[in-house]
């Protein structure tokens, strides 16, 4: 992991496209309290965010903290660069933490068997792990998304009665929620990076 205390290139990085208009704090579940003027300025300059920054810079905000890998996993998801998918992938199953919902909605955004694959190995490494009692609803939520877009049914079997969802929310009662109200939430975070991702298109046309 890079460290901006000690690497002024990451530190710049951070400077243009993480902390203008504290965009970290406002990216996920924050985005959606957003409305009229405010909605409209937040995503014209997270695309031009997205337009502006090169592959090599995202690459090195991945390899920061979890103020920059929400930053970037966002920018991916709005500029739809699926070549970043394996790296994605890599850093979620890396995550036993609290910070994978970026990169879940992600790979939500890219919509295919191959992210869902991806979901599937993460909800398969950290279930059957109820001790590190970080909330894995957004995954499973991700799974359902997916589901839907691609008429599959592979969150069904973690689902089943006996199966690991239900043995890791009878190990962790104070963090479960609800995957199916929760993917809701999911649906409408990525209805807010599919708006950008329109805004992007543009933009790339535009130039």
């Amino acid at each position: 992991m890079r460290h901006t205390s000690t690497d002024p290139e990451l530190r710049d990085l951070v400077r243009r496209f993480v902390m203008p208009g504290r965009r970290y704090q406002r990216l996920g579940g924050n985005s959606l309290r957003l409305s009229g003027p405010e909605r409209d300025l937040f995503m014209r300059e997270l695309v031009e965010a997205a337009r502006e920054i090169t592959p090599a810079e995202l690459s090195m905000l991945l390899e920061g903290g979890w103020r920059e890998r929400t930053t970037a996993s966002w920018l991916v998801a709005v500029a739809g660069r699926t070549e970043f998918r394996s790296r994605i992938g890599e850093l979620l199953l890396a995550d036993g933490g609290p910070y994978h919902g970026s990169l879940c909605i992600v790979l939500a955004t890219f919509g295919t068997s191959a992210d869902a694959d991806l979901v599937c190995r993460y909800l398969d490494r950290y279930l059957p792990q109820p001790d590190l009692r970080w909330d894995r609803t957004g995954a499973l939520s991700t799974l359902l998304h997916l589901d839907a877009i691609l008429g599959t049914e592979r969150a069904a079997p973690y689902l089943a009665a006996g199966g690991l969802w239900q043995q890791w929310a009878d190990a962790t009662p104070n963090t479960v929620r609800d995957p199916q109200e929760y993917q809701q939430v999911v649906d409408q975070l990525c209805s807010f990076a599919g708006e950008c991702a329109e805004l992007f298109a543009g933009t790339e046309t535009g130039h």
